[in-house]
């Protein structure tokens, strides 16, 4: 196994991290690593925006109550709720919530690529010499860069190596801030600030 990898699953966070009030787990994501390990290629990004999504939530799938497509949402703390957006891109969540909440997961809006780079820009069909900045910095172009889709949906990320979150003891850790501001692209619930950021200090 990758010595890298090795230390990654080592760091990799547990359930009692999830199982928290899902604004807060949003919030705490910030600088946290996604990771991908899949047919011997690892990827590696530092979490730098989410979005949190509650069921008390107008604008949460899981508003109206549990179906097929959000059933991730309500199900084990902890697994990735993946869907797919205007049928075109993909959005990669981790379900986190406490028990006040039948349900509620955190949108991975953005990350910071560290490992895996080439791999990443060869998913995204961009230019070997293409500027990091606009990689994966959204939903659809972080998992198109991770390869993730409708078939990681349900996948469990405290015992996968596929996918998995980890803490961010390996890489040097930047001055920031964290900022929140009202989620993009929805027109409910708009007065939530439940979009977190990290904004870097120079």
């Amino acid at each position: 196994m990758n010595n890298l990898l090795r230390k990654l699953l080592d760091d990799r966070l547990a359930q009692d991290f999830f199982t928290r009030e899902t604004t807060k787990v949003a919030h705490d994501l910030l600088g946290k690593l996604l990771v991908s390990y899949h047919n011997k290629i690892l990827l590696v990004g530092k979490i730098v925006e989410t979005e949190a999504y509650r069921s008390d939530d107008p604008a949460s799938h899981t508003y109206r109550g549990k179906t097929e497509r959000n059933s991730t949402m309500f199900g084990p703390i902890g697994h990735a709720y993946v869907y797919i957006n205007y049928g075109i891109h993909y959005g990669f969540n981790v379900v986190a919530r406490d028990e006040n909440f039948p349900a509620g997961g955190v949108l991975i809006r953005a990350v910071e690529p560290l490992e895996g780079i080439e791999v990443m820009k060869k998913n995204r069909h961009s230019a070997s010499d293409a500027s990091l900045k606009n990689l994966t910095n959204g939903p659809g172009k972080l998992t198109q860069a991770f390869g993730i889709t409708k078939v990681d949906d349900h996948l469990d990320l405290l015992t996968s190596s596929k996918i998995f979150l980890a803490k961010n003891s390996i890489y040097p850790h930047e001055n920031y801030t964290i900022e929140k501001s009202s989620r993009i692209g929805i027109s409910k619930a708009r007065e939530y600030l439940w979009r977190f950021y990290i904004k870097k200090l120079s």
